[in-house]
């Protein structure tokens, strides 16, 4: 006899019920042009070359960016892993996780072999995106303690779930999809002690991931129901707990919308170091100059000291252009001397620059015990001068939160500078950006403006 109902059934039943509102479906079209902005910005990019001598499977889906046709699940996997490899793709504050690098790979590759309609990928993307940022916020930052990461392991699930909705599978299907999907969850964060590129990987793995989980649930797989809450389920394999925090995934599912509030990022770097990026901006404007600052002192959160602050000495000193992307110190110093911190900030050259190594060097930190995170991302820069002066700014929130949104317009403004990155002309990036304005009304998803 089966058990009392769990938690995936639950959640497969409110999907089945899930109408996205206009300010999410306004979301998920930000997502698309993001995310094909950072595609073709990343398209050349040594992972991506590597990845693509890697699929060895054509057909009808798109690898944003490329002329050649791959398998939906390859094409999940490459742009999962392109949207993701700089750090700058979407992020939810109350994880941190980002659902939109693998949720929207996930469903646009299975919408384009499949022939779905535009309000089929707008259901799939809104209904993945959900899931995967409440999923982040049943235990608070236990999985990113636990040694995963939150992208990959929600991620895989959201993007099962995407996937399930998109193609109409049934309660008891999706149920499936979760089920399987658990097994396809993965990713160690081991990729901070040399700054690796397996961090870049992750959202494409957990988009295939996703879209193998749910094929295999249409076709009669069987997945355990208790993913979630069971006694070796998601949540006591990753985050080492077994809590009752359900209602933080379920309460309101599909009519109160939490993707509503995803971030969208101004800086290519761990998004806990964007405030602090803003302090420093703000300081140089003020006309405090590299060489003038003996010492910098940051009041941080303890939940990122051991991604973004430790070791101390690596940090300060990054070993390379993607190691600097979580070194706060480095982040900081590119504030100071680049005012801000976008592609041209993480190159190899750039990195190895005496000015920023030697600013970086003079940055260290103090955890702050009431230090909101993760409810709120802040950033605090004090620097002593050489004279004996003071000087410190303080940011309180995320730019590109809820707390001070980006606009459309700002999106739009940063694809198009990601495109031109990536070797796009202007009439490839008007026709990318008018394919993600009608994506989701048309009768057929039509990828083919986002191929090159």
């Amino acid at each position: 006899m089966k058990a009392d109902v769990t938690v995936a059934e639950r959640l497969a039943r409110a999907v089945a019920d899930a109408t996205p509102s206009e300010a999410v479906r306004e979301t998920c079209e930000r997502l698309l042009i993001d995310i094909a902005g950072l595609c073709v910005g990343a398209r050349h990019e040594p992972y991506i070359t590597a990845m693509l001598g890697a699929a060895d499977a054509d057909g009808p889906s798109t690898a944003i960016g490329h002329a050649r046709g791959f398998s939906a699940a390859d094409a999940a996997l490459i742009n999962g892993t392109a949207a993701h490899g700089e750090d700058f793709d979407d992020t939810f504050e109350g994880g941190p996780v980002h659902a939109g690098a693998v949720v929207v790979p996930a469903v646009l590759a299975v919408a384009e072999r499949f022939g779905l309609a535009g309000a089929d990928a707008l259901r799939g993307i809104a209904v993945g995106a959900e899931a995967t940022c409440r999923l982040s916020t049943v235990v608070p930052k236990a999985v990113h303690k636990a040694g995963f990461h939150p992208t990959s392991v929600f991620g895989v699930m959201g993007a099962a779930l995407g996937v399930g909705a998109a193609l109409r599978l049934s309660p008891a299907q999706i149920t499936d999809a979760l089920g399987i999907a658990g097994s396809f969850a993965s990713g160690i964060i081991e990729y901070l002690a040399e700054g690796a590129w397996t961090k870049r990987l992750h959202p494409g793995w957990a988009a295939q991931g996703g879209i193998r989980a749910a094929l295999l649930a249409r076709g009669g797989f069987v997945g355990p129901r208790s993913v979630f809450e069971g006694t070796h389920g998601l949540f006591n394999g990753f985050a080492r707990a077994l809590p009752g925090h359900w209602d933080a995934l379920l309460d309101g599912f599909g009519t109160r919308w939490v993707a509503e509030t995803i971030a969208f990022k101004p800086y290519a770097c761990g998004t806990m170091t964007h405030p602090y990026v803003d302090c420093a901006r703000r300081l140089a404007a003020r006309g405090i100059t590299p060489e003038a600052i003996v010492a910098i002192e940051c009041e941080t959160a303890e939940g990122i000291l051991h991604r973004l602050w430790e070791p101390l000495a690596d940090k300060q000193s990054p070993p390379n252009a993607y190691a600097a992307k979580f070194s706060t110190p480095y982040c900081i110093a590119a504030g100071f001397v680049l005012d801000g911190a976008a592609l041209d900030a993480f190159t190899e050259q750039r990195v190895a620059d005496p000015r920023l190594r030697a600013l970086a060097a003079k940055v260290r930190y103090v955890v702050d015990p009431d230090n909101p995170y993760p409810r709120a991302y802040t950033g605090h820069v004090r620097v002593t001068l050489a004279d004996g002066t003071v000087v410190e700014e303080r940011q309180p929130h995320l730019r590109g939160g809820v707390s001070e949104r980006l606009s459309r317009a700002e999106i739009e403004a940063k694809a198009r500078a990601n495109m031109r990155h990536g070797g796009w002309d202007d009439a490839r990036i008007e026709a990318a950006q008018r394919f993600a304005a009608s994506a989701f009304d048309a009768a057929r998803i039509d990828v083919s403006p986002l191929r090159g």
